[in-house]
C-alpha cells in the first residue's frame, strides 16, 4: 500500500496574501540591476521590481 496525502484547498486568505497591498499602489521595491547606463538619455538607470506581484519600475538617476 501506498501513503495517501490529503490535498486542501487554499483559504483565499492564503492565496491573496500580499496582492492586496500592492492593488492599492504600496509595493515593495528591491533593486535588481543597479548603475545601468541609458546611452539616449545620459544616465545612470536603476530597475526595481516588486517582491510580491513581480511589476517593474525604471528610474532614472
Amino acid at each position: 500500500m501506498s501513503n495517501i496525502l490529503e490535498f486542501k484547498r487554499p483559504k483565499p486568505s492564503d492565496k491573496h496574501k500580499g496582492k492586496t497591498l500592492c492593488k492599492n499602489g504600496f509595493h515593495k521595491w528591491k533593486v535588481v540591476t543597479e548603475k545601468k547606463f541609458d546611452v539616449k538619455q545620459g544616465k545612470l538607470v536603476t530597475l526595481y521590481r516588486c517582491s510580491r506581484c513581480g511589476q517593474e519600475k525604471n528610474t532614472a538617476h
